[in-house]
This record gives C-alpha cells, sequence and structure tokens, in this order.
C-alpha cells in the first residue's frame, strides 16, 4: 500500500526572519504528519531553509524585491512588489505541479494570496507569526477604522470595546501602517490586505490554548466558523531547549564561548537583552540602557544589530571593554542564538522588544520578561504579559517612555529574585510544554488542522 502524501501545502511567509522562521516551524510539524509541503521564498530567506530536511518539503525561489521609489513605506512596497511580481509565477508552478496544491497558508501580511487562493480554486489559510491578541486588534482596527479627531495629540485614546477585557491604547501605540496615510492608495491597499484575511477559510497561531483563550474563542466568534488553531510554541524543542547555532542567521561569537562564559555564572544570575532583529534603539535609548545596566551591577547577555547601516545607533565608546574586563558582561553584536541563551541555567530575566516569537521564546524557557515594546504588535504583546498573565514588569514603551535610568537599574536587580512573576511565567513555561508534548492541546490542534487539509484534499 502507497504511503506517498496526497496534500500538498504552499506555505507562503513574509520575507523577514520574524516570520518565516515560526512558518518553517509550522511546516516542520506538518511534514511529520505526511503533509507535503513547498515554501515559497525569496533569496534573502531561503538560507532560513534546512537543506535536505525532508523529501516532503520543496522550495520555489522567487524574485528578489526591488524597491524603485524610496519614499514608500518599506513594507508597503514590499507586498505590491510581491503581488506583482510573485503572482503569476506562483499561479504557473501551482497548475503545472504533478501534486497540485490542496491549500495555502500566507502570512497575514500578504491577504491578496487571497485572490491567488480563488484563482488555484483552493482554500487560503491566514499564518499569524503574531498572538491572538494581537491578530484580534488588527483585525478589529481595520475593520471598523477608529480615527484621531486630535493628531496634534498622540495620547488621545482609542478603545477596543468588542475585544475581551476591552483593551485601550493611545493613539501613538496603534499601528504605522494604519496612523501613516502619507499615500492615500497606499493606505487603501493595506487595508484591503487586512480585510482579505477576514475572508480566508482558516487562521493557524503560533500560540497555545492556554496563553490567550479569550481571544482564540473571539477569533472564532468573529470569523463565524471553528477554523482557528493555536499550534505553537512551534519551537525546535525535540532535543531539549537548544537550536542549531546558524538557525536564523550567523552570530559574530561562537555558541561555546558563550555558553561557557554562562557555565561560570550561577544559576538565575544573567539579564538577557535582546530587542530583536529589526529594532534600532536611538543613542538616548542605547545611552540609558548600557548605564543601566552598568549601574546595576547585574551580569547580562547584550544582544544589538550589527552596524550593517547607518542608522544602527553605536555601543557607547569603553562600554564592551569595562563590562568585559569586569567579567559582568557578555556582547554579541549581530544575530544571537536566544534559545541557547534563554534556556541556559544562568538567565534568569529577559529583557524584550516583546515581538512574538521572543515573547514565547521567553516562556518555554520560563524566565521573567522586562517588557520594553518599540511598535507594531509589541504594545499588545506587552500588555497580555504584565496585565493579563503577571509574568512580566513593564520597563518603557517606545521613545514615549523611556525609563529613567537609576530606576531602571533596580528592575534589572529585582528581576532577578523570587517575584510573583517567576512563579507565575514557571507556570506558564509547564503550561506550553504541556502543549507540544504528545496529546498536548496544541499537538491535537495540529491532528485537527491535518485532518481538514486531507478532507480538503478528498473532496
Amino acid at each position: 500500500m502507497s504511503t506517498a502524501p496526497q496534500t500538498h501545502l504552499l506555505a507562503y511567509p513574509f520575507p523577514s526572519s520574524g516570520h518565516v522562521i515560526p512558518l518553517i516551524d509550522l511546516t516542520k510539524n506538518l511534514i511529520s504528519r505526511n503533509i507535503h509541503i513547498t515554501i515559497l521564498l525569496t533569496p534573502s530567506t531561503q538560507h532560513l531553509v534546512p537543506t535536505n530536511y525532508s523529501p516532503l518539503l520543496q522550495t520555489l525561489i522567487l524574485p528578489a524585491s526591488q524597491f524603485p521609489n524610496p519614499n514608500q513605506n518599506r513594507l508597503v512596497a514590499l507586498v505590491s512588489f510581491m503581488r506583482q511580481h510573485h503572482y503569476q509565477i506562483i499561479l504557473n508552478f501551482a497548475q503545472t505541479h504533478p501534486l497540485p496544491p490542496s491549500a495555502i497558508i500566507s502570512d497575514f501580511f500578504l491577504g491578496w494570496t487571497h485572490l491567488l487562493a480563488r484563482d488555484l480554486h483552493v482554500p487560503r489559510l491566514v499564518f499569524s507569526p503574531s498572538g491572538a491578541f494581537a491578530f484580534s486588534v488588527s483585525f478589529t482596527l481595520w475593520r471598523d477604522l477608529p480615527q484621531n479627531d486630535n493628531l496634534n495629540n498622540p495620547n488621545s485614546v482609542v478603545s477596543f470595546a468588542d475585544l475581551p477585557n476591552s483593551p485601550v491604547y493611545p493613539w501613538w501605540q496603534i499601528s504605522e501602517l494604519f496612523r501613516n496615510r502619507k499615500s492615500q492608495t497606499d493606505w487603501e491597499n493595506i487595508k484591503n490586505d487586512f480585510l482579505f484575511n477576514h475572508e480566508a477559510w482558516g487562521v493557524v497561531f503560533n500560540s497555545f490554548i492556554d496563553l490567550e483563550p479569550a481571544y482564540l474563542n473571539h477569533m472564532k466568534k468573529e470569523l463565524g466558523h471553528e477554523r482557528v488553531w493555536a499550534v505553537g510554541p512551534v519551537l525546535p524543542l525535540e532535543s531539549g531547549l537548544t537550536e542549531p547555532e546558524e538557525r536564523g542567521g550567523a552570530s559574530t561569537v561562537s555558541c561555546h564561548e558563550l555558553t561557557a562564559w554562562l557555565d561560570r555564572l550561577e544559576n538565575g544570575s544573567v539579564v538577557y537583552v535582546c530587542f530583536g532583529s529589526r529594532t534600532v534603539l536611538t543613542t538616548a535609548e542605547m545611552e540609558v540602557l548600557t548605564c543601566a545596566l552598568e549601574l546595576s551591577g547585574v551580569h547580562f547577555v547584550l544582544s544589538v544589530r550589527a552596524h550593517v547601516a547607518e542608522d544602527c545607533v553605536k555601543i557607547p565608546s569603553g562600554f564592551i571593554e569595562r563590562v568585559r574586563g569586569s567579567g559582568k558582561g557578555f556582547v554579541i553584536e549581530g544575530w544571537a542564538p536566544q534559545l541557547v541563551i534563554l534556556s541556559h541555567r544562568a538567565v534568569g530575566s529577559f529583557l524584550t522588544h516583546c515581538g512574538w516569537n521572543s515573547v514565547l521564546e521567553g516562556l518555554v524557557c520560563g524566565v521573567v520578561m522586562l517588557t520594553w515594546p518599540m511598535g507594531a504588535d509589541q504594545y499588545t504583546n506587552a500588555k497580555l504579559l504584565v496585565d493579563e498573565l503577571g509574568v512580566a514588569v513593564r520597563v518603557g514603551e517606545g521613545d514615549m517612555k523611556v525609563p529613567e535610568i537609576a530606576e531602571f537599574a533596580e528592575i534589572l536587580k529585582g528581576s532577578l529574585g523570587r517575584t510573583k512573576e517567576r512563579v507565575r511565567v514557571e507556570e506558564l513555561r509547564d503550561a506550553a510544554l504541556g502543549a507540544i508534548k504528545e496529546n498536548g492541546s496544541s499537538q491535537k490542534e495540529l491532528d485537527g488542522l491535518v485532518k481538514e487539509l486531507n478532507e480538503l484534499r478528498n473532496d
């Protein structure tokens, strides 16, 4: 009897590491359930897919993005380019493939793939690399279009009364994509892209049921069906909390050098500091951060963006030499092996920008999080961590609420103690790890997703 896979899924991530990596991790889970996957990539993200992983994993490399208009929002330009230059290639590939696709799963920024799916006569699933809370906010934002009547007041309030817990945000924390109307045409295109997500056949979240049940249920209610799956955390945890050194990018330090430094330190005595692969601190923010780290006296690992662009703020002169000489700090410029760091017994807390991947990694490693969101879904994620889950301490909010150095230093020190946040995050760590174990909620959700996909193929 043949065991050849009958279900073929096109997986189309937004070409940014924070979006590509979790979708690749999801596809590995689907491949283990005998789903054939073709991941649609660009040359800049091609390296993120493991080579010779499985005969069920195929890639289609699409044209590299070009940005002829420097004044256009980069995300808007990228999505527009992909729609214009990738659409026909994907269509031709799918129509001539020996195993026609049963469905397409695409990033929430790529709502236009709803039209592609329609042309292929297959359903489209949304993949959300953000949680259900942030997705719910975005869903309501683009549908209801709340306005700020006083644009001179960035603190005027936007309320989401129909969402669980009725979250409220100052205008400056609302998505820049929504607030920026310099080009009405671009704004309308982005709005339509997000509204296409409302029409998707299903939504897959890199989340788990115990983390945000109210918002997962809210999305089922909003969409009017039960095809909402929480399958996370989709992290490479099979061999314990470790990851390949090269996962996601190259680091300027070796894992061996880093772990050797951490091995010398006491359990839970280190603060890990990372603002993700995209965030650039201002000169003032970097000054506050480095001063607070030194003043606190804690051991720390600091990961900062490599100086590959003019807008990358450099670490203050002499800082690296001082902390290296004192043995207090370990500085990484460029990509950091984040799961390796967070899962080390010496690391007790995590100063984070609250990108969703970082949130999940912090949770599965059971570290207290210190929140300093900088944009996008990060303000919502911080609100979830601090106000609803009780696993984090608020430090700052963008460049509008930069912490005061002495208070910041005290928070860093206090985060390494046996606090109520630590007790709560250890409970959530156990829930997250339980969700991805055999018969855990996320495994059952994955099984349910695969069952639906296989039934599509048989219809």
